[in-house]
């Protein structure tokens, strides 16, 4: 697949996911929007309900005082009545009067009751004879106490229209009124914690609960209490809701789901695409490797065959010389062919999840001077120096010495292959413990690596530019199969390295005690 159609496939992707998740948020806001005015418009019908039970309160108390006020002067003024009085007959009255300034009604309603012996105060002396005079008599007994009911009405719509000139504690029950919100917000399906306040019209508390905090008034939801009276002696209740969001965010948690299976989706995405990238750039370069490493190939057999055909040659065979330098070229070339199909090897680990590895029990310091003692004539011919310092007292590892020993010469290969030309080579191979750690470090005085390139150069293919010769110098596997070997035998690899000053590796095994 060409990266155009890659990119073109993840644009259009990313757009498509971009859009989801913006349909799905605007459906989010919408829903809460909803919710938050289905809120709102519940507390305001209860707070609302609140103030006028309270109303209704004070009105039902004015007129309990009124009635048992002139129910005793009644008493005090006529005989007591029998409590076996049969009630003769009952009147239902809806009454309505005017405050004084017009700007409001008060109705309310009245009962009437005219018992057996109202009667026969009427008419304590008439006869049969004498039923129209009675029946006159009766009338006007009705009119006196119809006339005695609105007198009794007008004096407790007086009392009302006095009231406001009261403290509010005086006309409120605030104990009531918390078991008054209560009961109207569950009527409208709210059972959620609240605080609440009574403000007098500077937005003072009069009266508040426990945990109601100044602020609070410019979120909580309000409502006049006892709204016909005077403005200046208005009265607010103020409620608050600490966990009103909480509560409208529960409403919509079957969203929450839908959002997380989305995010895994675009997790997934993007995982897919940054593998494909990957394995499209792993593609590249192994592609590039093939590409070298048959160009590679064709020198060394290339060289083998035409020493082949001069040994054909008689006259070859004859010069000791000639055949001893011919032998020479053969076994060289033979070495950089086995050297390059070692590499090819390598690259086979990789393609296999673990690496079959014959561990063992070694002395990581006899194996380190053996190597050492190996490789000192290779830098000694280029004019370097080689030291070795051995100061781990427990040097016993269990690792693969094949492969153990490939890493070591492959970090001591890399110094001899990156170094400067005009500086002679120092290189440094030394082992020490560190609790119950054994490090093995590389070191040298070559061109360095670039900061950006030190977390790369351990992948596969990977091969650090040099300079500005346009010269890429390797297969970009060395490392790659360093990492891997240090890995599978449970160890650690790190680098600092600095342009121009020097490299080093630094190789962390357990110890095997």
């Amino acid at each position: 697949m060409k990266k155009s159609m890659i990119w073109l496939l993840t644009g259009v992707l990313g757009f498509a996911f971009v859009g989801l998740l913006y349909l799905q948020v605007m459906y989010i806001r919408i829903i809460l929007g909803n919710q938050e005015q289905q809120f709102n418009e519940a507390v305001n019908r209860s707070l609302y309900q609140v103030s006028r039970n309270l109303e209704l309160d004070e009105a039902d108390k004015y007129l309990g005082e009124q009635l048992l006020l002139s129910r005793k002067k009644l008493l005090t003024k006529n005989k007591p009545l029998p409590l076996q009085e049969r009630i003769f007959s009952r009147e239902h009255r809806r009454l309505q009067t005017t405050t004084p300034d017009g700007s409001s009604v008060i109705e309310l309603g009245v009962t009437s009751e005219i018992t057996q012996n109202s009667l026969t105060e009427i008419a304590p002396s008439y006869g049969k004879s004498d039923l129209a005079s009675a029946s006159r008599n009766f009338q006007d007994a009705l009119q006196e106490r119809y006339s005695y009911t609105w007198d009794l009405m007008d004096e407790v719509v007086r009392n009302m229209l006095k009231a406001d000139l009261k403290p509010i504690e005086e006309r409120v029950d605030l104990k009531k009124l918390d078991v008054y919100i209560r009961s109207e917000l569950a009527n409208n399906n709210l059972i959620l914690p609240y605080d609440y306040a009574v403000l007098d019209k500077d937005k003072k508390a009069v009266y508040k609960t426990m945990d109601f905090n100044a602020g609070d008034e410019k979120k909580a939801f309000t409502q006049i209490l006892f709204p016909r009276d005077p403005p200046q002696r208005l009265y607010t209740l103020a409620v608050v809701f600490p966990t009103q969001k909480s509560y409208l965010l529960r409403s919509i948690n079957f969203i929450v789901p839908s959002i997380a299976f989305t995010l895994v989706l675009l997790l997934v995405f993007v995982l897919t695409i940054w593998i494909i990238l990957r394995q499209k750039r792993l593609a590249e370069m192994k592609n590039d490797f093939v590409n070298n490493m048959t160009h590679e190939l064709k020198t060394p057999v290339s060289t083998i065959s035409l020493a082949a055909q001069m040994l054909r040659d008689g006259e070859v065979t004859k010069s000791s010389r000639m055949f001893s330098h011919i032998s020479e070229v053969i076994n060289d070339e033979t070495r950089r062919l086995s050297f390059l199909i070692e590499k090819v090897l390598q690259m086979s680990l990789f393609e296999r999840n673990k690496t079959t590895l014959k561990m063992k029990k070694l002395d990581a310091n006899d194996l380190l001077a053996n190597i050492a003692h190996t490789f000192v004539l290779r830098v000694e011919k280029i004019g370097g120096t080689l030291d070795v310092e051995l100061e781990a007292m427990d040097s016993e590892i269990f690792v693969d010495e094949m492969h153990f020993t490939n890493v070591l010469f492959n970090l001591m290969e890399n110094a001899l292959k990156y170094r400067r030309e005009q500086v002679p080579l120092v290189l440094l191979a030394k082992t020490y413990n560190e609790g119950d750690k054994l490090f093995i470090t590389i070191e040298d005085n070559g061109t360095g690596i670039k900061k950006e390139h030190l977390k790369k150069i351990f992948e596969r293919f990977y091969r650090v530019p040099t300079g500005n010769r346009h010269d890429v110098k390797g297969f970009g596997l060395g490392l790659a199969y360093v990492k891997k070997i240090i890995d599978d035998v449970n160890g650690t690899i790190k680098v600092e390295s600095e342009w121009n000053v020097g490299t080093k590796f630094i190789i962390s095994l357990p110890v095997s005690g």
